[in-house]
């Protein structure tokens, strides 16, 4: 296999098409063809079903999409390496994170530093994270729980207090502040099993052996926000989080230390590579 023909076939698979995977790699359409026809031939493989002038990966091709996707983006990392030792003024840092709230302070900070590097943000939950951290299509992650895991490198990086939000009719409304045990039989609207905020937040009720009415769990912030707005339930989230707004109230639990933290990690074999590294270095005086 030349590495001529799987970066014909890594093109198709990203572009979904022949022609515009030439485009990509300025390349004539027929060269691309070629080069993954020998790559099927040479292993007697189907890598693409075709339908017209579209593709879709076999299940094979996808299995090997994940392979070239590892394997080009470590030949992106060796060219960085290998490049000017001088500042950087130009690059691409993919971030994956749980949520904006999380890494928004991080990127204004290095973009401070490194205003022509090219920042993307991919959101989603913890595992979301974890999987784009695995097949490398993130540099770094932000998540709000601690891994214990040997393939990562994790640095703490922002604790923050999980606070109760309600409609601006709720008895907590007219309040500043509440006890854990004022949650008893509260009608409670959850995020997700898996939820750090859920997590933190039932373990804190089991110790004080409270036990609210959970009548709602819902996965989307927005959605949780819109129902306890309606006044069906109230909610918890991250101070960090909440979004103030007309008809909102937050209240903040006095006698419970209830919390969530942010942490940066990368996988443990890319911490040495010079973007990462500098995110890391930019990050570290931020923290608290």
């Amino acid at each position: 296999m030349r590495l001529t023909q799987l970066r014909s076939f890594h093109a198709v698979a990203l572009t979904g098409s022949f022609t515009r995977a030439a485009e990509y790699l300025h390349l004539s359409q027929p060269t691309i063809t070629t080069q993954v026809g020998l790559l099927e031939d040479l292993y007697n493989v189907e890598l693409f079903h075709r339908h017209g002038r579209k593709v879709q990966p076999t299940v094979l091709g996808e299995q090997l999409m994940q392979l070239a996707q590892q394997m080009f983006s470590l030949e992106a990392d060796a060219i960085q390496l290998l490049g000017d030792a001088g500042q950087l003024r130009s690059g691409h840092l993919r971030v994956a994170a749980v949520g904006p709230f999380h890494v928004t302070k991080m990127l204004v900070e290095f973009n401070r530093y490194y205003p022509g590097v090219k920042v993307s943000v991919s959101t989603g939950n913890s595992q979301d994270v974890l999987d784009r951290l695995l097949d490398y299509r993130a540099d770094v992650g932000v998540i709000a729980q601690l891994v214990s895991d040997a393939r990562f490198l994790s640095v703490p990086f922002s604790m923050h207090p999980i606070v109760i939000f309600t409609s601006a009719n709720h008895r907590f409304a007219k309040r500043r502040s509440i006890r854990i045990a004022d949650l008893q039989g509260e009608r409670l609207i959850l995020r997700e099993h898996g939820s750090t905020t859920r997590k933190a937040l039932e373990l804190a009720l089991a110790q004080a052996g409270v036990q609210p009415d959970v009548v709602m769990e819902i996965s989307s912030r927005e959605i949780i926000r819109e129902t306890v707005s309606k006044d069906i339930g109230i909610g918890a989230v991250s101070e960090v989080e909440y979004v103030p707004g007309p008809g909102m109230h937050m209240v903040r639990i006095s006698d419970a230390d209830i919390n969530t933290h942010a942490h940066v990690l990368c996988l443990a074999q890319r911490r040495e590579m010079r973007m990462v590294r500098e995110f890391f270095d930019t990050i570290v005086p931020l923290a608290k």
